[in-house]
């Protein structure tokens, strides 16, 4: 199919981001795959979300809290593209998708293994389309035997053992954090294979999942298993190698302490005024301390129950020992203001949480709030010349 090339202009942003001028054909949604999109969008790429006409993106449901309608889910990451709502089982609307795909420097989809293929847009088809294309194929186990395994985040917290090693062996993290992980995993791995693709020309395909994501953000848990045999267990808010690294009670609220070294555990001691304890042989150094868990918590705590966590985090942090209060995410972002990281954004009215990324050059732009579904339909049929 020969897609014509519209002028750049249509493809820039109005800030040129690091990746102005990329075109990301968009069949992702929900949460891994639009989070990866949005991340690529804030960066400057230009991202062409294609959705069912009459819903859309599941998370457009996903609801309450709304914000002036619309669900907040949907909001945290569709900002900075465009929508066009494509039933892919007509064949004017598929032959519009595939002209997408022609034109695209990216397609990022997290369809149900072999759905794409069945449409004519799987990796391959895609290829003999647009022989640059980088293809991004997200899934929640893998496209061999895992393929027919449904790509939840819950059941990728449950089978790939975060759960285990949560609270009580059985407590999932409060946010969809496997699909948060996989969506930067996948943003990395399509900028890699662009920085390929400037080299040679030659696309890609890009192929990350949930379990896979899920394992490498296990970091030294998952190495405690691979390297040492040993199999991690649930320790509600302790760490398995640090003490005192976990959440200790004070006179009015809880906080945290994480003292990693023997030198802030001194540090520590003397600030609670129990030196003592820096000086018991049983806790001078961590591996006694992980050993002697129990009684050094208990001695801790009585000394942490004298003051308000507000005193001690006052206290502590001055004299150089990690620690904080734990806060809610009013007091969070409240906290992120107050240090000048500017944590919000407004974009057309909007309320968006920040690009967490601080370039100097070609730094995140925020320039389309999430689209209405459907709503950019002219404006791509315009770049594809159609």
């Amino acid at each position: 199919m020969d897609i014509p090339n519209p002028a750049d202009g249509l493809l820039r942003t109005r800030v040129d981001g690091a990746l102005s001028g990329l075109l990301v054909a968009d069949f992702s949604r929900v949460l891994a795959g639009p989070y990866a999109t949005m991340l690529l969008a804030d960066l400057g790429a230009t991202v062409v979300k294609v959705e069912r006409p009459g819903d859309g993106d599941d998370t457009r449901s996903w609801g309450p809290p709304h914000a002036d309608g619309e669900a907040t889910y949907f909001l945290a990451v569709n900002r900075n593209k465009r929508s066009i709502a494509l039933d892919l089982r007509d064949p004017d609307d598929l032959d519009l998708a595939r002209g997408l795909a022609a034109r695209a420097d990216v397609l990022v989809e997290n369809f149900r293994p072999g759905t794409m293929d069945r449409l004519g847009l799987g990796h391959k088809q895609a290829r003999e389309l647009n022989p640059g294309l980088v293809y991004c194929s997200i899934t929640g186990f893998g496209a061999g035997k895992g393929a027919g395994l449904p790509g939840y985040d819950l059941i990728a917290q449950a089978m790939g053992g975060l759960m285990s090693v949560t609270g009580d062996g059985s407590t999932k993290a409060g946010v969809a954090l496997v699909d948060v992980v996989t969506g930067l995993h996948a943003a990395l791995g399509v900028l890699a294979a662009l920085r390929h693709r400037d080299r040679t020309g030659e696309g890609q395909l890009v192929e990350v999942s949930l379990l896979g994501s899920l394992l490498s953000a296990l970091t030294n848990q998952a190495s405690a298993y691979v390297a040492a045999g040993v199999v991690p267990r649930a320790m509600g808010n302790r760490h398995p190698s640090i003490v005192p690294y976990e959440v200790f009670g004070t006179a009015d609220r809880p906080m945290v302490i994480a003292a990693g070294n023997d030198r802030q555990f001194r540090i520590l001691c003397a600030v609670l005024e129990r030196p003592d304890l820096a000086d018991d042989a049983r806790f001078a150094a961590n591996a006694g301390r992980v050993a002697g868990r129990e009684a050094l918590v208990t001695e801790l705590s009585k000394a942490l129950a004298r003051r308000t966590a507000d005193e001690w985090f006052a206290l502590l942090t001055e004299a150089g020992v990690p620690c904080g209060p734990i806060n809610d995410l009013a007091a969070a972002f409240e906290l992120s203001a107050d240090l000048g990281l500017s944590p919000a954004v407004e974009v057309d009215g909007v309320g968006q949480v920040a690009n967490p990324i601080r370039l100097g050059v070609t730094p995140p732009s925020y320039r389309l709030p999430p689209p209405q579904l459907g709503g950019d339909d002219a404006w791509v049929r315009e770049i594809l010349g159609r």
